[in-house]
Parts: structure tokens; sequence; C-alpha cells
């Protein structure tokens, strides 16, 4: 049970964007949003990444894209 707070991912959003396309389940815009993703490891930070997530403005689904 302890490891479960010595572990954390910390998010926050960087910006979005209008995408390209429209949502498959109910057809509403789409936007990408940069998120910046933090792990640490007793405080100490470990990784460092930026991802790009696809949201529907409509439902909040995210979406995954399949090239």
């Amino acid at each position: 049970m302890w490891l479960v707070y010595v572990c954390d991912e910390e998010e926050k959003e960087l910006g979005r964007q209008q995408a390209p396309g429209s949502c498959p389940h109910c057809g509403g815009k789409v936007q990408a949003v940069d998120v910046e993703a933090q792990w640490k490891f007793c405080f100490l930070p470990m990784c460092f990444k930026i991802k790009r997530k696809y949201i529907c403005t409509l439902c909040a689904r995210r979406l995954v894209l399949y090239y």
C-alpha cells in the first residue's frame, strides 16, 4: 500500500487547437490537446513526455488515431 504514494504521474495541459475531421460516435468537432506528462518517484522527476491527445468537443470522448 505504501508504493501507491511513492509513484505519481502529473499532467499539465499546454494548449488546444482545432483538429481536422469529426467524431465517429456523435459527429462533433475534434480538438488536439498537447499534454506535458511527468512521472515522479519519491518526489523526484524520472520521465518527461509531451503527448498529443484528441478529444471530441460534444461527447468528451478521447479519440485514438489509427494510421
